[in-house]
């Protein structure tokens, strides 16, 4: 009998987040992963030509093999440039406290 791994595959949408349970044999690859999953048949929008995949946060390829307890994560392209964003706040002298919310502004100062 072939040794099994266990990998999730996540997805989310601006209302919704996806995490999805696969059992693979070992050797799987990512690819394998998000199509033993169904998560393909769940969100039809998905294009991995388009989207780009990682594990835990990293960027990787489909062809990447994984280990016991990887998860595998399919990424949606940007809505907006976040680079593009804090130059734009920067240009209207917004200041920007450490996790992008604006500073509040202190009346006693």
């Amino acid at each position: 009998m072939s040794e099994q791994i266990m990998v999730e595959v996540a997805y989310a949408k601006p209302d919704i987040q996806v995490i999805l349970p696969v059992r693979l044999t070992a050797g799987a690859t990512a690819l394998q992963a998000i199509e033993g999953s169904g998560i393909l048949e769940k969100f039809p929008e998905i294009d991995l030509k388009q989207n780009k995949i990682g594990i835990f946060g990293k960027l990787t390829k489909p062809e990447t093999t994984l280990r016991d307890k990887d998860r595998v994560e399919i990424y949606r392209k940007l809505i907006a440039d976040p680079k593009e964003v804090r130059r734009q706040r920067a240009e209207e002298g917004k200041a920007m406290k450490k996790g992008g919310g604006e500073l509040e502004k202190n009346e006693d100062a």
